[in-house]
This record gives C-alpha cells, sequence and structure tokens, in this order.
C-alpha cells in the first residue's frame, strides 16, 4: 500500500492519473519533463519518487522522473536496477527512489549513493529529506498510517491522512538550507500555496493476486479538491 503526496509548482503541465501506452504503466504524467512521481504495473511492480534537498547534481544532465518509468519498463529487479543507477546518479538533482515488486522494497537515493535500504514489512515514510530523518510531517504521518491500518475499516480515509495542513514549529523544523518562511510553510504535510504545494493526493493497493486500485485527488492552489480518479485492475 502506498499513499502520498505531490508537491509540485501549480503550472507545471501535468496529465493526470491514467495507463500509459509505453510503458504499460499507470501513472500522472509530468509533461515538462516527461516522467512520473508514483506508478505500477500489471505484474505488481512499483515506483515512487520524491525530491531531494541539499542534494545531487547542481546542474543534473538527467531528469529523475524518468526513472520510475525505466524500472517499470524493463525486467531488472529492483536491486540490480538500483546498482546499475548507483553508476550515474551523480547525473540527476537529489532523489528519493523507492521501487519494488512481490519480492519486497528496496530505496535509494543519490544524497548516499552507496546505500540500498530493503525495507522490512511495516510502516516507512519518506518526504523530501533521507531516509531516517526525523521529520515531523513524516512522523506525524507514519503514526496516523499505523492507527487507520490497524483500525476496524483499514482503507477507509486514507487519503485524509496526508490532507494535515498543520505548520509545525520552529524548533521541529529541519535545517535544508531553505529561509526559515519556506521551512515553515513546507512543514505541512499539506501544502497550499499560490505557486507550490500539494497538487495531488494518491492512495494505491496492490494485493498478492496482482490485482489493486489506485485513487488520485486533485487540488487547486486554494486547496480545494478538483478530481478524483478511481482506477481498478
Amino acid at each position: 500500500m502506498l499513499v502520498g503526496n505531490r508537491d509540485e509548482l501549480h503550472n507545471r503541465p501535468t496529465d493526470p492519473l491514467h495507463w500509459w501506452a509505453e510503458p504499460e504503466i499507470l501513472a500522472g504524467l509530468d509533461l515538462e519533463a516527461g516522467g512520473t512521481w508514483l506508478a505500477v504495473s500489471r505484474s505488481g511492480r512499483f515506483g515512487v519518487l520524491t525530491n531531494l534537498r541539499g542534494f545531487g547534481a547542481a546542474n543534473p544532465t538527467r531528469s529523475r522522473g524518468h526513472l520510475i518509468p525505466e524500472f517499470l519498463g524493463g525486467d531488472r529487479s529492483p536491486v540490480e536496477f538500483m546498482r546499475d543507477l548507483h553508476r550515474s546518479a551523480s547525473r540527476y538533482a537529489g532523489f528519493n527512489l523507492l521501487i519494488g515488486d512481490a519480492t519486497g522494497a528496496w530505496l535509494y537515493s543519490n544524497g548516499t549513493p552507496d546505500t540500498v535500504h530493503h525495507l522490512p514489512p511495516g510502516y516507512h515514510g519518506l518526504s523530501n529529506g533521507l531516509y531516517l530523518d526525523p521529520w515531523p510531517k513524516v512522523t506525524r504521518a507514519n503514526r496516523a498510517l499505523r492507527r487507520q491500518l490497524e483500525g476496524p475499516r483499514p482503507t477507509d480515509g486514507l487519503a485524509d491522512i496526508l490532507l494535515d495542513r498543520t505548520v509545525r514549529p520552529d524548533a521541529e523544523l529541519p535545517q535544508t538550507g531553505l529561509s526559515m518562511e519556506l521551512e515553515r510553510r513546507l512543514s505541512a504535510a499539506f501544502i497550499c500555496h499560490p505557486h507550490y504545494g500539494t497538487r495531488s493526493t494518491t492512495v494505491c493497493i496492490l494485493r498478492r493476486d496482482g490485482t489493486g486500485s489506485m485513487q488520485e485527488t486533485g487540488f487547486d492552489p486554494e486547496g480545494r479538491k478538483t478530481r478524483q480518479i478511481d482506477i481498478y485492475f
């Protein structure tokens, strides 16, 4: 199960969730660079990408959004893909890449290019810092996700977990090189701002039998819901 927000410039052109023709994956599409941030394939492979603040190439030669389509459209195992990626990781702006299949999930970041994390069963959170960095919104969302999944109706209201607009106290904010004003604004799980904010929330459920569903909810710059797309496969 994957639950995530896409935070991006509101004027960046994007196609909503749909099945791509090539490769055959279910994802939204960044029309500016041609990649995506979260996707699944009919074979049960999946990928999630987040930007990583303060790491990576200052002048990247490749778009990190292409990493997920490359993995899902190929036949390399997650570990093989990440070993190959290690050779070219410095060509990208900072990223965290989570990929997996029926054998498990792995996380790789060019902020720590010599490390591949095999994620054990459980609850894991990822934002724009390194894996296990104690970002308040990640810790808060992880706790909420655990409560939801251990409750009587685990799959109801999963998207609501990431609608939290609470701005964290200054003492809890990470120091990522941004101004304090920006750190405050970005500390909420759901970022509401006229220029840069939460564009969509996605809930993806993958089952062991290969079936699943994905729901994408879109938002405008004022944080108002503009669409909901539900696709079952």
